[in-house]
């Protein structure tokens, strides 16, 4: 696994549904390259959702607490990110918070609908879930959100829920937790 390239990535969606929810915002990070796209969602994003993020479409476009965010169709985001990844020339690891509780199903389930599954499979050999490597790597610490975490081990406060932001974070977490291969491998899953 120590071989492997991770990159860091996180997406805002229009809920917390990960059986319908439309994807908003895609970023990922590695070392200094850096992906962010954003997509006018088909569906209303949750009053919850909406909160959260600042996310808001009106007349059509997308809305960032207030500014208006340059969007692209959905298939080009999913497309320009497999290329993103594509660019690192070995297949990669995909690091997310809770990436198998929310992002992967999520993920899975649009690049399906698309018909872009298999040519993310040849870029991605699989997906490592941070929150349970936090919990594998410090059992006593209490309250493992990226939040926390950040708070804990980098002394920040940040932009969560800001798809980039999160991954910037959490790659900054990785470096500083420098987790053995065996807890990695243990929070390391294959991608379906």
């Amino acid at each position: 696994m120590a071989e492997k390239i991770i990159v860091f990535f996180d997406l805002e969606a229009t809920g917390l549904d990960t059986s319908r929810c439309d994807i908003i915002q895609l970023a990922a990070v590695c070392e200094e390259r850096v992906f962010n796209r954003f997509t006018v969602p088909q569906q209303n994003i949750d009053e919850g959702a909406s909160e959260v993020t600042g996310f808001r479409v009106r007349s059509g476009r997308l809305f960032l607490r207030g500014s208006p965010v340059e969007t692209v169709p959905i298939v080009d985001l999913l497309t320009s990110f497999i290329d993103f990844l594509r660019s690192f020339r070995d297949p990669v690891v995909l690091a997310a918070h809770s990436v198998m509780s929310f992002d992967a199903p999520v993920f899975t389930r649009v690049l399906m609908k698309h018909d872009l599954h298999n040519q993310f499979q040849e870029v991605v050999s699989g997906f490592l879930d941070t929150f349970l490597l936090s919990k594998r790597l410090f059992p006593n610490i209490r309250g493992h959100s990226q939040v926390s975490l950040v708070r804990i081990f980098l002394g920040k406060f940040y932009d969560a829920h800001n798809a980039e932001e999160d991954a910037k974070m959490l790659q900054e977490l990785y470096k500083v937790w420098r987790p053995d291969h065996n807890s990695v491998f243990k929070s390391t899953f294959n991608v379906n």
